[in-house]
């Protein structure tokens, strides 16, 4: 057996089934959580980093600005869980202002998650970390070391955009029920800006985000023997006003035909595959869906441009409606 078949054969069978699913459907479409290979972890990270691309700059300054009114209010003790961690960038500082009694990062990239589970433990050698390779998109099973500790859920970078609003729900709920009632959860929201700022933000002149997009059709060729012609295909952001969001696309700049393992595939030019989607939220809108998501809030901060908000919302025991 070759290399590209044995790692064919090892591929992770979800991903699998939503990319042959995906390619098939009208409109094209594959979920943006197969972006997250080590390479893809590894793109968004100098993603986060570029000028253009407000979001982590301007929550990093939120979290700075607010830790300790955040750890007030969180209180000592809790078992903090990251969904999505990534590279965990901005959780030292939450972490340094509420005292956790332990850290559980939550990430689908495996590899990704192990490297920087690693470094986060050199900056605090005392707090037990509990990394946890899983699609955090359903409840998740939690580490037995931190049963019976009160739980703060933490889900940065306006994640949570990424999802269309019946999903995004559903996650919120699922993390009800991973955290428990009782729990409170800090999120990233981002807010509807002009399209121009938004734009920039995910189709930058550098090219990262470009890279980025395409690397998932790189990942499809190594791990489900495709045979895609990367560069037939071009990346394409733009926003959708109906829908308040960002859509991020893989145009074909030429009719291409492919196999994605043995199945084949025929695409005009100009047709796309849509593969991830940036929903921005009003501050009314925010508080709806976590309200819809079995959360409540009970405080906001934001920065003088009303560019991002961090919200911290409770799960609180479900109440009889008027």
């Amino acid at each position: 057996m070759s290399s590209a078949a044995a790692l064919a054969s090892r591929a992770d069978p979800a991903f699998r089934a939503d990319v042959l699913a995906g390619l098939a459907m009208r409109p094209r479409a594959i979920p943006a959580r197969w972006f997250y290979d080590l390479e893809g972890s590894r793109l968004f990270e100098r993603i986060t980093t570029l000028p253009g691309y407000y979001p982590t700059r301007v929550e990093t300054a939120l979290l700075k600005a607010h830790a300790r009114e955040i750890g007030r209010i969180v209180g000592p003790g809790r078992a903090v869980v990251e969904f999505g961690s990534g590279s965990s960038l901005k959780t030292p500082h939450l972490l340094a202002a509420i005292r956790p009694a332990a850290y559980v990062p939550i990430d689908i990239s495996g590899d990704f998650l192990r490297q920087s589970a690693a470094a986060l433990a050199s900056d605090f050698p005392h707090l037990p970390i509990l990394p946890v390779e899983a699609d955090f998109t359903g409840p998740v099973a939690a580490p037995r070391a931190i049963a019976g500790l009160p739980r703060l859920g933490f889900f940065p970078g306006s994640t949570i955009g990424n999802l269309v609003p019946r999903t995004a729900v559903n996650l919120l709920r699922a993390m009800v029920e991973t955290l428990g009632t009782g729990a409170m959860l800090l999120i990233g929201v981002d807010r509807i800006k002009p399209v121009a700022t938004l734009l920039a933000a995910y189709d930058e002149p550098e090219g990262v985000t470009a890279a980025f997009n395409l690397n998932l059709l790189h990942r499809i060729n190594r791990e489900l023997s495709g045979t895609i012609p990367v560069d037939a295909f071009r990346h394409a952001a733009r926003w959708n006003d109906a829908l308040a969001r960002i859509e991020m696309h893989l145009e074909a700049i030429r009719p291409v035909a492919f196999t994605v393992d043995g199945v084949p595939f025929r695409m005009a030019t100009g047709e796309t595959i849509h593969t991830e989607n940036s929903h921005k939220y009003g501050q009314r809108d925010a508080r709806l869906l976590l309200s819809a998501g079995a959360w409540t809030p009970i405080r906001e901060w934001t920065d003088p441009g009303d560019n991002f908000s961090l919200m911290l919302a409770e799960a609180l025991p479900p109440g009889t409606a008027p």
